[in-house]
C-alpha cells in the first residue's frame, strides 16, 4: 500500500492509472476507520482496479463550537486496518496542504442543504462540498463510494456530482450496525457506557416508524410524534431534529405517499449522532 501525503503526487499518480486505462475507485473518509468504512472499502473493489481510501479530517466542514479539535485520530490503526482491507493508497493531506492560505473558492449546493444537517450546522455543507469536489479532482477517480448513513450527505454529494458534471459514479454503502442496532459512527467512542446503552433509541425510533408505517400509518406528524415518545424516555437525549422528508427533494413531506427519508440527529449528552431510514 502506497501512503501519498501531498496532493500533487496523488493527482500525479491518479493520472498514470487512469493513462494504463485501470479503474480508480475512491473512498473519502475523515479516520477512525471501524467496519462501517471497510465495507465501502469492498464496494469500491468491487468496481474499480486501483482503490484510494481518503484519510483528512476537513476543518472547514467543523463549526466554531464542534468538536474539530478532539475528532479522534489514529494514523497508524488506521493505515493497518487500510492495508488489511487490501487498500492500494491511502492519500492521507495535512490540512495546509489542500488548503492556500489565502484560499478563496468553495463548491456550495443550496437547495438539499437548507434543511437536516445544513440548518444545524450552517456551513457544514459547503464545507464537505469543496472538499469532496477538491478530492474528486486529486484522486480522478471513476467511482466513489459514500455511506448511506450520512444519508443528506450523500444526496448533496449526488447533487453536486450531476450538476458539476464530475464523471463519476456515486455508490452508496449500506449502514453497517453493531450486533445491537446502533449505527456504526467514529463518534461512537465518545459516549459513555450508560449513553452508549440510551443511543439504541435512535434504532428503536426508526424501528417503530417502520412497524407503524407497515400497519397503515401515513401521517408525518403522527410517525413524528410515536419517534419523540422512544428518543425522550432516555435521559441523556437531547432531539436535534427528527425530520420527515421527500427522499429525492428532502422537502418535508405531511403525508407519505412516496419514497421518504426518516431523519434524526440527537444528541447523547455532548455526542452527536445521526441514524436514518427510507420508508
Amino acid at each position: 500500500m502506497q501512503i501519498i501525503k501531498d496532493p500533487l503526487e496523488m493527482q500525479q499518480i491518479a493520472l498514470a492509472v487512469r493513462a494504463a486505462g485501470k479503474r480508480l475507485g475512491v473512498v473519502p473518509t475523515m479516520g477512525f476507520l471501524h467496519a462501517g468504512h471497510l465495507s465501502l472499502v469492498q464496494l469500491a473493489h468491487e468496481r474499480s482496479d486501483v482503490v484510494v481510501l481518503t484519510l483528512f479530517v476537513n476543518p472547514t466542514q467543523f463549526g466554531p463550537k464542534e468538536d474539530l479539535a478532539k475528532y479522534p485520530r489514529d494514523f497508524e490503526r488506521d493505515a493497518e486496518l487500510c492495508r488489511t482491507a487490501g487498500v492500494d493508497i491511502l492519500f492521507a493531506p495535512e490540512a495546509g496542504a489542500m488548503y492556500a492560505p489565502d484560499a478563496s473558492s468553495y463548491v456550495s449546493e443550496e437547495k438539499l442543504t437548507r434543511g437536516l444537517c445544513g440548518a444545524s450546522r450552517p456551513g457544514h455543507f459547503r464545507g464537505v462540498c469543496t472538499v469532496v469536489a477538491k478530492l474528486f479532482n486529486l484522486c480522478l477517480p471513476h467511482v466513489a463510494v459514500f455511506g448511506a448513513k450520512d444519508a443528506q450527505q450523500l444526496r448533496v454529494i449526488r447533487r453536486m456530482t450531476r450538476d458539476l458534471n464530475f464523471p463519476i459514479e456515486i455508490v452508496a454503502g449500506p449502514t453497517i450496525r453493531e450486533p445491537d442496532g446502533l449505527a456504526l459512527s467514529s463518534r461512537n467512542v465518545y459516549l459513555s457506557a450508560a449513553e452508549r446503552r440510551q443511543a439504541l433509541v435512535l434504532k428503536r425510533a426508526l424501528d417503530e416508524a417502520a412497524r407503524l408505517f407497515k400497519s397503515g400509518e401515513r401521517a408525518a406528524a403522527a410517525l413524528r410524534a410515536a419517534m419523540e415518545q422512544i428518543i425522550t424516555q432516555a435521559p441523556a437525549a437531547r432531539i436535534d431534529y427528527i425530520e420527515i422528508v421527500d427522499d429525492d427533494t428532502l422537502e418535508p413531506v405531511p403525508t407519505l405517499t412516496r419514497p421518504t427519508l426518516i431523519a434524526l440527529a440527537v444528541f447523547l449528552g455532548k455526542t452527536r449522532l445521526i441514524d436514518n431510514a427510507v420508508l
